[in-house]
């Protein structure tokens, strides 16, 4: 069953973002320029102010650097309340933020390797694979 997340962000960039998720795939934007990775997705390089971009495939093994639990609903009752969220350095250098799977705060650590593995959600504009990060 598809878990009901709050709307994601669509339109140029994101839409493409999205359909490789759908297809198990986590990529991310590459300045076809200077080879800077970015993320959260842009529409001009941040380092050298290309517009145009290769999506990477990423290997989704990386290492928690933090995490926060939200103990407050600020989705009307649409997600568990406490919602745990880690912030994942990914080995190719952008920082990725996420949900875990499997764990919660209570059993994360500070470098704790994680690999990607995608869910079932729905928002308001559909059903679509949201990555997430589970123990490598």
């Amino acid at each position: 069953m598809a878990e009901r997340r709050p709307d994601r962000t669509l339109g140029a960039n994101h839409d493409t973002f999205w359909e490789y998720c759908g297809k198990g795939e986590l990529r991310l934007q590459k300045c076809s320029a200077c080879g800077h990775l970015h993320w959260p997705v842009k529409h001009k390089c941040e380092s050298c102010g290309a517009k145009e971009f290769t999506w990477e495939a990423m290997s989704g093994r990386g290492r928690v650097v933090s995490w926060c639990t939200f103990e407050r609903d600020y989705y009307g009752g649409m997600l568990p309340i406490p919602w745990d969220t880690i912030l994942v350095a990914l080995e190719e250098g952008p920082t990725f933020l996420s949900n875990p799977k499997g764990f919660t705060w209570r059993e994360l650590t500070p470098d704790m390797p994680v690999k990607v593995a995608f869910i079932d959600c729905e928002d308001s504009a559909g059903a679509y694979k949201s990555p997430v990060f589970e123990r490598a």
